[in-house]
């Protein structure tokens, strides 16, 4: 039985421990082997072989341990909003399955696909948006074939100071003046009523899926400001929003979840009025144009290992967990419908592989 997630774990709420995960950027879990001369999957630090690919640098040839349990290593990267619901889903499946080792990296949607995935280097890629045509070609141009799987929905979150009692709410227009390739410089540019100060600006950098997600949605044509701090880490824009009255970011609505005392998160107004982002108005799609699904990218080659099978399908079976992905992480859940076809998609994948 996987672990239930309205325990605490040695005093820490699981919201927390995501939260402390997602700031580190990077989570390897290792699998519990005890078997004298094998190496379970999993290297000396935990992690899998040198170059992050699955099957030859540490996985066991056979998928499984002598006594027939799962074992080998899982190696995944991509976006960072992702992450935290691909952490809770790895650490149950691990709990499960102590000699399967897996290796999760926080690099951005664009930085694991160009970097890792569509180099052969990785199983799986997160993403925040769906994969780009430039991306489709390079995976073509390694021979690494893939399908899309959809994770849950996310509302994208616009931040400003605690301190900030002057702001509540931006229409996606004044969001777009911050925010475009010639953006305005004071908040006094916004709106009036707001104060003749500079607007320090936090988000995410060009490899994440959350600005490309962030330009299609908002910016369009008129492209990004370079005029801000950049990061793929959610909790470095967090960090530099609280440490400015005048500052805003934006970043994906689990961060905002599990750390709601942190900031002051803005209602978006596309027409409407302002709404605020929440499960229940990303789920209706009363938060727009701000929410959106999200993905990961399993390799048909990697799904060949059923070790690498058994977690996809897991993963695919939890999407409707709602305890995990709203309760603990943040985002929506998928709707039984949805989580059917992806089951489909994988299986079909899956069958692709294992002939």
């Amino acid at each position: 039985m996987a672990p239930s997630h309205d325990a605490e774990t040695q005093g820490i709420t699981r919201r927390k421990s995501l939260a402390a995960i997602a700031g580190a950027g990077a989570l390897a879990i290792a699998g519990c082997t005890e078997t004298e001369g094998g190496d379970g999957g999993s290297g000396d630090d935990g992690s899998s072989g040198d170059d992050g690919s699955s099957g030859d640098d540490g996985s066991s040839g056979d998928d499984g341990s002598s006594d027939g349990s799962l074992s080998g290593s899982i190696n995944i990267a991509g976006s960072s909003t992702v992450f935290p619901l691909m952490s809770a889903v790895a650490e149950d499946f691990a709990a499960d399955n102590p000699d399967v080792s897996i290796d999760i990296s926080s690099t951005g949607s664009g930085g694991g696909f160009a970097n890792f995935f569509c180099v052969g280097e990785t199983d799986f890629n997160n993403a925040s948006r769906p994969i780009k045509e430039e991306e489709e070609e390079l995976c073509a141009e390694n021979g690494v074939e893939y399908i899309e799987l959809v994770a849950a929905t996310d509302a994208l979150t616009v931040v400003v100071n605690n301190e900030a009692d002057w702001i509540d709410s931006l229409t996606t227009d004044e969001l777009a003046m911050i925010w475009e390739s010639d953006a305005v410089e004071t908040w006094d540019e916004v709106r009036d009523e707001f104060p003749n100060e500079e607007i320090d600006r936090f988000g995410a950098a060009d490899t994440s899926g959350t600005y490309d997600y962030f330009i299609e949605a908002i910016l369009g044509e008129s492209g990004h400001t370079s005029d801000y701090q950049a990061t793929e880490q959610d909790n470095t824009i967090a960090q530099g929003v609280a440490g400015s009255e005048y500052a805003i970011g934006y970043f994906g609505f689990s961060y905002y979840f599990q750390n709601p005392d942190e900031l002051k998160a803005l209602g978006i107004d596309d027409g409407d009025g302002p709404v605020e982002p929440s499960l229940e108005t990303a789920a209706n799609g009363e938060y727009t144009p701000l929410s959106r699904p999200l993905f990961t990218y399993p390799s048909i080659e990697s799904l060949g290992e059923e070790h690498i099978a058994e977690f996809a399908r897991y993963f695919v079976e939890q999407t409707t967990n709602e305890d995990l992905v709203a309760g603990d992480v943040g985002y929506v859940p998928a709707t039984d419908e949805i989580q059917e076809e992806q089951m489909q998609i994988l299986e079909d994948g899956i069958e692709q592989a294992q002939g």
